[in-house]
Protein backbone atom coordinates (compact mmCIF):
# COMPACT_ATOMS: atom_id res chain seq x y z
CA UNK A 1 0.00 0.00 0.00
CA UNK A 2 1.54 3.51 -1.01
CA UNK A 3 0.39 6.76 -0.27
CA UNK A 4 1.39 10.62 -2.21
CA UNK A 5 -0.39 13.69 -1.72
CA UNK A 6 0.18 17.38 -0.77
CA UNK A 7 0.86 18.58 2.73
CA UNK A 8 0.17 22.85 2.98
CA UNK A 9 3.08 23.72 5.61
CA UNK A 10 1.33 26.58 6.80
CA UNK A 11 2.48 29.14 9.80
CA UNK A 12 2.85 32.75 10.81
CA UNK A 13 5.91 34.36 9.96
CA UNK A 14 9.27 33.02 10.89
CA UNK A 15 8.08 29.58 12.53
CA UNK A 16 10.73 27.82 10.16
CA UNK A 17 8.13 26.57 8.01
CA UNK A 18 11.17 26.67 4.95
CA UNK A 19 13.91 25.45 7.27
CA UNK A 20 11.69 22.41 8.20
CA UNK A 21 10.80 21.80 4.38
CA UNK A 22 14.54 21.65 3.22
CA UNK A 23 15.14 19.35 6.26
CA UNK A 24 12.20 16.81 5.33
CA UNK A 25 13.22 16.75 1.73
CA UNK A 26 17.19 16.85 2.05
CA UNK A 27 18.26 19.96 -0.10
CA UNK A 28 17.55 23.89 -0.18
CA UNK A 29 14.94 24.55 -2.30
CA UNK A 30 12.96 26.85 -0.25
CA UNK A 31 15.02 30.10 0.60
CA UNK A 32 15.81 31.20 4.94
CA UNK A 33 16.46 34.09 6.70
CA UNK A 34 15.23 35.38 10.32
CA UNK A 35 13.33 37.96 8.42
CA UNK A 36 9.34 37.81 8.01
CA UNK A 37 8.29 37.49 3.92
CA UNK A 38 11.22 35.55 3.10
CA UNK A 39 8.76 32.78 1.50
CA UNK A 40 6.66 34.78 -0.96
CA UNK A 41 5.19 31.99 -3.26
CA UNK A 42 4.41 28.31 -3.48
CA UNK A 43 7.41 26.41 -3.44
CA UNK A 44 7.15 22.41 -3.72
CA UNK A 45 9.42 20.01 -2.19
CA UNK A 46 9.38 16.37 -2.74
CA UNK A 47 10.27 13.54 0.12
CA UNK A 48 10.00 10.15 -1.35
CA UNK A 49 9.78 6.97 0.99
CA UNK A 50 9.92 3.55 1.10
CA UNK A 51 5.79 3.70 1.64
CA UNK A 52 5.01 7.31 1.26
CA UNK A 53 5.74 10.29 -1.31
CA UNK A 54 5.00 13.41 0.54
CA UNK A 55 4.96 16.65 -1.78
CA UNK A 56 5.12 19.80 0.81
CA UNK A 57 4.14 23.07 -0.43
CA UNK A 58 5.56 26.04 1.82
CA UNK A 59 3.92 28.93 1.69
CA UNK A 60 4.50 32.35 3.02
CA UNK A 61 3.80 33.67 6.64
CA UNK A 62 0.21 34.70 6.80
CA UNK A 63 0.23 38.74 7.08
CA UNK A 64 -2.31 40.16 9.39
CA UNK A 65 -0.83 43.60 9.57
CA UNK A 66 -0.47 44.57 5.75
CA UNK A 67 -2.54 45.03 2.92
CA UNK A 68 0.07 45.86 0.12
CA UNK A 69 -0.86 43.80 -3.05
CA UNK A 70 2.00 41.47 -2.90
CA UNK A 71 0.97 40.44 0.90
CA UNK A 72 -2.48 39.92 -0.22
CA UNK A 73 -0.76 37.70 -3.21
CA UNK A 74 1.07 35.85 -0.07
CA UNK A 75 -2.04 35.39 2.18
CA UNK A 76 -3.68 34.15 -1.19
CA UNK A 77 -0.95 31.61 -1.89
CA UNK A 78 -1.82 30.03 1.75
CA UNK A 79 -5.59 29.88 1.07
CA UNK A 80 -5.13 28.13 -2.22
CA UNK A 81 -2.55 25.85 -0.98
CA UNK A 82 -5.07 24.89 2.02
CA UNK A 83 -7.97 23.91 -1.03
CA UNK A 84 -5.82 21.78 -2.55
CA UNK A 85 -3.94 20.17 0.59
CA UNK A 86 -4.34 16.41 1.57
CA UNK A 87 -3.08 17.26 4.98
CA UNK A 88 -2.22 20.64 6.67
CA UNK A 89 1.05 21.13 8.77
CA UNK A 90 1.24 24.02 11.13
CA UNK A 91 4.19 24.89 12.47
CA UNK A 92 4.63 26.73 15.61
CA UNK A 93 7.34 27.76 18.05
CA UNK A 94 7.85 25.86 21.15
CA UNK A 95 5.61 27.29 24.11
CA UNK A 96 4.24 30.53 21.71
CA UNK A 97 0.59 30.18 20.38
CA UNK A 98 -0.85 33.43 20.06
CA UNK A 99 -3.58 35.01 18.28
CA UNK A 100 -1.54 34.72 14.88
CA UNK A 101 -1.58 31.28 15.09
CA UNK A 102 -5.16 30.79 16.38
CA UNK A 103 -6.70 32.72 13.28
CA UNK A 104 -4.10 30.10 10.80
CA UNK A 105 -6.70 27.52 12.82
CA UNK A 106 -9.57 29.47 11.82
CA UNK A 107 -8.63 28.96 8.17
CA UNK A 108 -8.58 25.55 7.99
CA UNK A 109 -11.75 23.84 6.36
CA UNK A 110 -13.40 21.50 8.60
CA UNK A 111 -13.11 18.15 6.57
CA UNK A 112 -8.97 18.65 5.66
CA UNK A 113 -6.87 16.91 8.78
CA UNK A 114 -4.05 19.06 10.27
CA UNK A 115 -0.89 17.87 11.86
CA UNK A 116 0.55 19.91 14.22
CA UNK A 117 4.09 20.48 14.48
CA UNK A 118 6.03 22.17 17.60
CA UNK A 119 9.23 23.56 16.09
CA UNK A 120 12.61 24.87 18.00
CA UNK A 121 12.18 22.75 20.93
CA UNK A 122 16.42 22.30 20.95
CA UNK A 123 15.64 26.00 22.20
CA UNK A 124 13.88 25.02 25.09
CA UNK A 125 15.71 25.38 28.68
CA UNK A 126 13.56 22.87 30.49
CA UNK A 127 11.58 20.18 28.11
CA UNK A 128 9.27 19.35 30.78
CA UNK A 129 7.32 22.47 29.57
CA UNK A 130 6.53 20.59 26.50
CA UNK A 131 3.65 18.36 27.51
CA UNK A 132 1.21 21.17 29.85
CA UNK A 133 1.40 22.79 26.26
CA UNK A 134 0.65 20.31 24.36
CA UNK A 135 -2.45 19.13 26.25
CA UNK A 136 -3.48 22.42 26.11
CA UNK A 137 -2.96 22.79 22.37
CA UNK A 138 -5.09 19.65 21.86
CA UNK A 139 -7.97 20.95 23.26
CA UNK A 140 -8.03 23.91 20.10
CA UNK A 141 -8.87 20.79 17.08
CA UNK A 142 -9.26 17.27 16.78
CA UNK A 143 -5.36 17.41 15.64
CA UNK A 144 -4.14 14.08 13.32
CA UNK A 145 -1.17 14.64 15.38
CA UNK A 146 1.38 16.92 17.55
CA UNK A 147 4.41 16.63 16.96
CA UNK A 148 7.70 18.40 18.92
CA UNK A 149 10.84 18.72 15.92
CA UNK A 150 13.50 21.15 16.11
CA UNK A 151 13.89 21.64 12.10
CA UNK A 152 17.50 23.26 12.61
CA UNK A 153 18.90 20.04 14.39
CA UNK A 154 16.83 17.10 12.55
CA UNK A 155 14.79 16.26 15.78
CA UNK A 156 11.63 14.25 15.18
CA UNK A 157 11.54 14.88 11.23
CA UNK A 158 11.22 10.78 10.74
CA UNK A 159 8.23 10.85 13.11
CA UNK A 160 6.83 13.92 11.60
CA UNK A 161 6.57 12.48 7.77
CA UNK A 162 5.15 9.28 9.32
CA UNK A 163 2.52 10.78 10.88
CA UNK A 164 1.77 12.76 7.59
CA UNK A 165 2.05 9.91 5.75
CA UNK A 166 -0.66 8.07 7.56
CA UNK A 167 -3.35 10.85 6.35
CA UNK A 168 -2.17 10.75 2.36
CA UNK A 169 -4.77 9.30 0.02
CA UNK A 170 -3.89 5.48 -1.26
CA UNK A 171 -2.05 6.04 -4.84
CA UNK A 172 1.18 5.79 -6.70
CA UNK A 173 3.75 8.38 -6.51
CA UNK A 174 3.38 11.31 -8.26
CA UNK A 175 6.75 12.04 -9.25
CA UNK A 176 10.03 10.55 -10.17
CA UNK A 177 12.41 9.02 -6.68
CA UNK A 178 15.46 11.28 -7.49
CA UNK A 179 12.91 14.27 -7.89
CA UNK A 180 12.78 17.19 -5.01
CA UNK A 181 10.78 20.05 -6.51
CA UNK A 182 8.02 21.51 -8.72
CA UNK A 183 9.89 24.83 -9.04
CA UNK A 184 11.53 25.85 -11.98
CA UNK A 185 15.66 26.22 -12.43
CA UNK A 186 14.54 30.02 -12.92
CA UNK A 187 12.69 30.44 -10.17
CA UNK A 188 15.51 28.66 -7.84
CA UNK A 189 18.04 31.24 -9.13
CA UNK A 190 15.58 34.28 -8.72
CA UNK A 191 14.76 33.13 -4.56
CA UNK A 192 18.57 32.39 -4.13
CA UNK A 193 19.88 35.59 -5.07
CA UNK A 194 16.75 37.24 -3.14
CA UNK A 195 17.98 34.80 -0.14
CA UNK A 196 21.12 37.04 -0.03
CA UNK A 197 19.62 40.08 -0.51
CA UNK A 198 17.59 39.21 2.63
CA UNK A 199 20.69 37.60 4.78
CA UNK A 200 23.87 39.86 3.47
CA UNK A 201 21.44 43.49 4.00
CA UNK A 202 20.59 43.05 7.52
CA UNK A 203 18.09 45.48 8.52
CA UNK A 204 19.43 47.79 6.41
CA UNK A 205 17.22 47.37 3.58
CA UNK A 206 13.45 47.52 4.06
CA UNK A 207 11.52 44.83 2.16
CA UNK A 208 10.58 46.92 -0.89
CA UNK A 209 12.99 44.41 -2.70
CA UNK A 210 12.47 41.53 -5.41
CA UNK A 211 14.35 39.62 -7.67
CA UNK A 212 13.74 39.21 -11.38
CA UNK A 213 15.36 36.62 -14.00
CA UNK A 214 15.58 38.67 -17.05
CA UNK A 215 17.76 35.90 -19.22
CA UNK A 216 18.58 32.24 -18.46
CA UNK A 217 19.90 30.06 -21.00
CA UNK A 218 21.42 26.79 -20.71
CA UNK A 219 24.42 26.22 -22.47
CA UNK A 220 25.83 22.69 -22.80
CA UNK A 221 26.84 22.83 -18.94
CA UNK A 222 26.80 26.08 -18.13
CA UNK A 223 24.11 28.05 -16.96
CA UNK A 224 24.46 31.71 -18.22
CA UNK A 225 21.61 33.64 -15.63
CA UNK A 226 21.32 37.74 -16.08
CA UNK A 227 19.10 38.90 -13.15
CA UNK A 228 17.88 42.39 -11.59
CA UNK A 229 17.09 43.28 -7.93
CA UNK A 230 14.41 45.83 -7.63
CA UNK A 231 14.54 48.30 -5.35
CA UNK A 232 11.72 50.98 -4.28
CA UNK A 233 13.72 53.76 -4.20
CA UNK A 234 17.52 55.31 -5.48
CA UNK A 235 18.86 54.96 -1.85
CA UNK A 236 18.58 52.10 -1.55
CA UNK A 237 20.17 51.38 -4.26
CA UNK A 238 23.33 52.49 -2.92
CA UNK A 239 22.72 50.11 0.15
CA UNK A 240 22.37 47.02 -2.42
CA UNK A 241 25.56 47.98 -4.31
CA UNK A 242 27.87 48.86 -1.75
CA UNK A 243 31.36 50.48 -1.98
CA UNK A 244 32.77 49.94 -5.37
CA UNK A 245 30.02 47.46 -5.98
CA UNK A 246 31.49 45.36 -3.17
CA UNK A 247 28.10 44.57 -1.66
CA UNK A 248 26.36 43.49 -4.87
CA UNK A 249 29.71 41.49 -5.75
CA UNK A 250 29.09 39.58 -2.76
CA UNK A 251 25.31 39.10 -3.48
CA UNK A 252 26.11 37.27 -6.87
CA UNK A 253 29.13 35.47 -5.76
CA UNK A 254 27.41 33.79 -2.42
CA UNK A 255 23.80 33.14 -4.90
CA UNK A 256 25.76 31.24 -7.70
CA UNK A 257 28.06 29.18 -5.62
CA UNK A 258 24.28 27.83 -4.05
CA UNK A 259 23.24 27.80 -7.46
CA UNK A 260 26.08 25.53 -8.76
CA UNK A 261 25.41 23.36 -5.85
CA UNK A 262 21.67 23.17 -6.56
CA UNK A 263 21.85 22.84 -10.51
CA UNK A 264 25.38 20.56 -10.17
CA UNK A 265 26.63 22.70 -12.61
CA UNK A 266 28.48 26.14 -13.31
CA UNK A 267 26.85 29.11 -13.54
CA UNK A 268 27.30 32.35 -15.24
CA UNK A 269 25.65 34.67 -13.23
CA UNK A 270 25.18 38.86 -13.46
CA UNK A 271 23.37 40.90 -11.38
CA UNK A 272 22.32 44.41 -11.60
CA UNK A 273 20.39 46.84 -9.18
CA UNK A 274 17.17 48.52 -10.75
CA UNK A 275 14.42 51.29 -9.23
CA UNK A 276 11.23 50.99 -9.56
CA UNK A 277 8.79 53.02 -7.07
CA UNK A 278 5.83 51.40 -5.71
CA UNK A 279 6.86 47.98 -7.14
CA UNK A 280 5.22 46.09 -4.39
CA UNK A 281 1.49 47.77 -5.47
CA UNK A 282 2.45 47.43 -9.71
CA UNK A 283 0.28 44.72 -10.73
CA UNK A 284 2.04 44.25 -13.95
CA UNK A 285 6.05 43.79 -12.35
CA UNK A 286 4.12 41.54 -9.85
CA UNK A 287 3.26 39.46 -12.50
CA UNK A 288 6.39 39.13 -14.31
CA UNK A 289 7.63 38.53 -10.53
CA UNK A 290 5.10 35.65 -10.10
CA UNK A 291 3.10 37.48 -7.48
CA UNK A 292 0.09 37.79 -9.39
Amino acid sequence: MYRAGYVAVVGRPNVGKSTLLNRLVGQKISITSRKPQTTRQRVVGIQTLARAQLLYVDTPGYQTRHASALNRHMNRVVTQALSDADVALLVIEALRFGAADRALLGLFPAHLPVLLAINKIDKLSERKLLLPFIDTLSRLRDFAGIVPVSAVRGHGLEQLAAALSRCLPEQPALYNADEITEASERFLAAELIREKVFRLLGDELPYASAVLVDHFALEGGLRRIRASIIVDKESHKGIVVGSGGSRLKKIATQARLDMEKLFGGKVHLDVWVKVKEGWSEDRQLLGRLGYG
